[in-house]
């Protein structure tokens, strides 16, 4: 693929890319935004270096894509609610996002994707890891791809904030509520259409999804225990190693993505906006 405005190196051969000749604090041509557009849909997740984004111009580029979205358990910044400050203090023990999932999959309608811009990282660690749930879907069996096609599973937010769940672990900067007892829950399709692409992804992830429609969670353990493992094995992923100023934009459509916490001791500050989507089909 050919992009006319920026360079496009790929960091994987299962997905992501590194993007250079744009400055996202600037206001974007439609060509150069094109582009950008473009290596979003080829690659599942585009990083850029050395971006000084203030939250308005953070949420300004968010707003390319389509509305943003305000976190219904986390509190955003006071005069910027769709900016989630996502900080783990050297005290901290657990950090936000610390295992595999894809943004918002709770919802009726989850996310589009996400961009991440670091303000403070940790001297090592820190890095995050990406999975391309297109690579999980054709991986597996003709037999395996005719039986998930079908399947609808239950997504909730109930193990990350419901009573007792996840969030209510310590991190001493963030504003993060637990949900009420009654959680929604909605129905996804196990294996999902991307609305711009028209590729195939699995859709199902540890943190979000609880089991499949008409069975009991026992009887979905198996099944699903396999799918989160396969979906996330080392061929489907690229490592991404944050600097100060980088900027990460993922598709929750078609990617997973995990947050290390291997830097104790240490401060690591990031800003999110998270771009609303549309319902899976």
């Amino acid at each position: 693929m050919s992009y006319k405005n920026i360079d496009v190196q790929p960091v994987s051969g299962a997905l992501g890319a590194e993007i250079s000749g744009a400055d996202l604090n600037a206001d974007l041509d439609n060509e150069t935004f094109d582009d950008i557009h473009q290596a979003f849909l080829d690659h599942q997740v585009i990083f850029f270096r050395d971006q000084d984004l203030s939250p308005e111009k953070h949420t300004a580029f968010g707003r390319r894509f389509g509305s943003l979205n305000v976190h219904p358990y986390v509190k955003g910044m006071a005069d910027h609610p769709e900016v989630m400050e996502i900080i783990k203090e050297p005290e901290d023990k657990v950090n936000f996002g610390g295992g595999w999932h894809s943004d918002m999959s709770f919802l009726e309608e989850p996310a589009l994707g996400s961009i991440l811009h670091s303000i403070e990282v940790p001297s090592f660690g820190g890095d995050t890891l990406f999975a391309s749930q297109y690579k999980a879907y054709e991986a597996l069996s003709d037999g395996m791809k005719e039986m998930l096609d079908g399947m609808v599973a239950i997504h909730t937010a109930e193990r990350e904030y419901g009573q007792g769940g996840n969030s209510a672990m310590k991190r001493s900067s963030m504003d993060i509520d637990n949900a009420n007892d009654d959680v929604p829950k909605f129905e996804h399709p196990v294996v999902r259409t991307h609305p711009e692409t028209g590729r195939k992804a699995l859709y199902v992830n540890m943190a979000f999804t609880m089991y499949f429609k008409n069975m009991t969670r026992r009887e979905s353990r198996p099944l699903l225990n396999f799918l989160f493992d396969h979906c996330t094995q080392e061929q489907f992923t690229c490592r991404f190693r944050w600097t100060p100023g980088a900027v990460a934009f993922w598709d929750n459509r078609a990617v997973q993505h995990f947050a290390l916490n291997d830097y104790h001791g240490q401060r690591r500050h990031m800003r999110r906006v998270t771009i609303n989507g549309d319902r899976p089909h």
